[in-house]
């Protein structure tokens, strides 16, 4: 048997400039700003996104971008900032080295965006740079080429009127194994577009153009004075196109150290993916979890399955409220108290949600004519409207209204029945339902005819209004049932056998400390070790669903967040096939007197534009548009 020996490096042997285990050696300054560069400098939209910042934050009301190649050849950005004095720009391209920062307390009170003070090197490093710059004291402008992160030559005479203007040419054209990782240049574009209209949208007071292989592409006017609200919109339909600005319901709400405004899109108006979600924080771009959760939850019950809500939100914190300084990108912060901001974010949305009613006539919902022609109205940009890629034909509606699922007896138990017949004679007493001319017209107007059993017609001072009336009334029975589980929410089943669950060391801790939680959801759980619990009760309305995996998933809500609904989600989806099921079926004849009556109740009940499957209950055709149908009056 043979025994392999331990090769041992003998002193001298090892070539130069190999590594050598165990040595500590200080780099180059070269190889640090690389290093640098791959944190901060990921692409050419990288890049922009760097310039830019620096741009805003040198006060500049105009910026002038140019890209080439979808910036793997050239990327350029001229503003009219404050600028960089002569004797500083050798030092703007050193490392550590910025005007934003002076103390300590300046890094957790940061009010800037470029505050890193990494950007300049790190981009100089992998690129050919040209900086030229002049300040309001300085006669004439001076500029400095970096190659590779060193400096060509001293500062000197150039030509440029005023602020700044940086060249980033042949971005990793010294670390090819950088560059081979770059998409294609059409993909690059996309990504540079992206970020410009990230800073689009939260700088509006700012003029941008855009310049792309020597043609203009884009033109953003400053919003100011007594035009400033107008032209806001006009950016926003420049960013995300025109159905969105169409229908959106803007946000503006204060809370304790904080404000949120902006603008949501209604539900009708989803996305197939979330690329129309745009989120600030101190008016910088950041992608955040909590946040995430908290739109998620505020949209549940009124986004059609698989869809993503659409958004532009400014969230104003106090700087000390906050940590920016735990990306080298910048793109994600640290909340100090993230629950608050959750719950802040959540509460806002949530509220702005549930009050959409027919009395905003068109932002109620979208026109029949954006479903028809809403690919025309998208700016380039932009996006048409995804609500017309979501389709329920009339004998699909049919088919599935015959072959809706029974829900078992345990929701009985609660006290918590609906009888669809009983609730809309009920209705049909209980409301005015026939027109008076001398009264106003309602939103939802009155009832001229019911369509193939399924859509009721009807007129308002506007044009026509078609509702569909399982969808509607399923939204009315749904919002009954979950007022009535608010009465009902405490009533809890104890297990007929105790259910025990394995879990690790951290969820058992949780469980401990978010015992009184737990036990208000409606489960009494026991600790049986550091690693096992013991459920012993569940929320009457849950009793046949899989407790334990609901459990494990309320943990890990809990470890997360801090909070879990999904307790609420479970029961409010068993409350959604009741109401489906106790709504008025398709085909089923329905008296003027009814169906007045399910407008009037519709004008009421919160988030009855869509059914809680996120599907829209009605919509409105102007008198204007039916004449454009028609060609009257051409």
């Amino acid at each position: 048997m043979s025994i392999n020996k331990v090769s041992t490096i003998q002193p001298g042997t090892i070539k130069p400039g190999a590594i050598q285990p165990g040595v500590i050696k200080q780099l180059d300054d070269a190889l640090i700003n690389q290093i640098a560069a791959g944190e901060v400098i990921e692409r050419p939209a990288s890049l922009l996104k760097e310039l830019l910042e620096n741009s805003i934050d040198a006060g500049a009301s105009a910026i002038n971008i140019q890209i080439e190649r979808g910036g793997l050849k050239r990327i350029a950005v001229i503003d009219n900032g404050f600028g960089i004095a002569a004797e500083q720009l050798e030092l703007s391209v050193s490392r550590h080295a910025t005007s934003k920062l002076s103390s300590v307390e300046d890094l957790f009170n940061v009010s800037t965006l470029g505050f890193r003070g990494e950007a300049l090197p790190s981009i100089a490093a992998v690129s050919r740079c040209q900086i030229r710059s002049t300040t309001a004291n300085q006669q004439g402008a001076w500029g400095i080429v970096v190659d590779g992160g060193k400096i060509n030559h001293k500062p000197k005479p150039v030509a440029l009127d005023e602020g700044t203007e940086v060249i980033i040419e042949d971005l990793f054209y010294n670390t090819p194994a950088r560059r081979k990782f770059l998409r294609t240049e059409k993909t690059e574009l996309k990504a540079c577009e992206k970020v410009i209209r990230r800073m689009l949208l939260v700088n509006p007071r700012i003029e941008f153009r855009v310049n792309v292989d020597g043609r203009e592409t884009m033109h953003a006017a400053a919003a100011y004075g007594q035009h400033e609200a107008a032209i806001k919109l006009k950016r926003l339909s420049q960013v995300c196109g025109k159905p969105f600005s169409e229908q959106v319901i803007e946000i503006n709400e204060d809370g304790q150290n904080m404000s949120l405004s902006g603008w949501i899109a209604l539900p009708t108006f989803s996305r197939s993916q979330r690329d129309m979600q745009y989120f600030y924080v101190n008016e910088r771009a950041i992608n955040d979890v909590s946040v995430s959760h908290a739109i998620r939850r505020a949209y549940s019950d009124v986004l059609y399955h698989g869809r993503h809500p659409a958004f532009v939100l400014f969230l104003k914190i106090a700087a000390a409220m906050v940590d920016v300084n735990v990306h080298p990108a910048k793109s994600e912060v640290r909340f100090r108290e993230p629950r608050s901001v959750h719950d802040f974010v959540y509460r806002s949305l949530h509220r702005a949600i549930a009050a959409i009613d027919p009395e905003q006539g068109e932002t109620g919902l979208p026109l029949a004519n954006r479903l028809i022609s809403g690919a025309g109205h998208g700016a380039s940009w932009g996006s048409e409207s995804s609500q017309r890629n979501i389709k329920m034909l009339v004998k699909d509606q049919i088919s599935a209204y015959e072959n809706l699922s029974r829900i078992g007896s345990g929701i009985g138990q609660t006290g918590i029945t609906q009888d669809s017949n009983a609730a809309i004679n009920e209705g049909a007493n209980s409301y005015r339902i026939e027109p008076q001319e001398s009264a106003e017209i309602p939103p939802l107007g009155y009832a001229i005819a019911q369509l193939k059993g399924i859509y009721i017609l009807a007129e308002n001072k506007d044009g026509l209004v078609v509702v569909d009336m399982h969808a509607a009334h399923e939204r009315i029975t749904y919002e009954g049932l979950k007022a009535t589980m608010g009465q009902h929410g405490d009533s809890v089943v104890p297990l007929l056998v105790p259910l025990q669950i394995n879990l690790s060391q951290t969820e058992v801790a949780v469980v401990e400390s978010f015992q009184r939680f737990l036990y208000d959801a409606g489960f009494e759980i026991s600790l049986l070790g550091e690693e096992s619990i013991v459920v012993r009760s569940v929320p009457e309305l849950l009793q046949k669903s899989d407790t334990e995996n609901l459990v494990r998933d309320v943990i890990s809500d809990l470890l997360e967040f801090g909070s879990s609904d999904r307790v609420i989600d479970s029961q409010h989806e068993v409350l959604s096939s009741v109401a489906c099921h106790g709504s008025v079926r398709a085909n089923r004849k329905l008296e003027s007197a009814e169906m007045n009556a399910l407008l009037r109740q519709m004008e009421e009940v919160e988030r009855s534009g869509q059914c809680n499957h996120g599907r829209p209950t009605w919509m409105s055709v102007s008198l204007q548009e039916l004449d454009k149908w028609f060609m009257r009056g051409r």
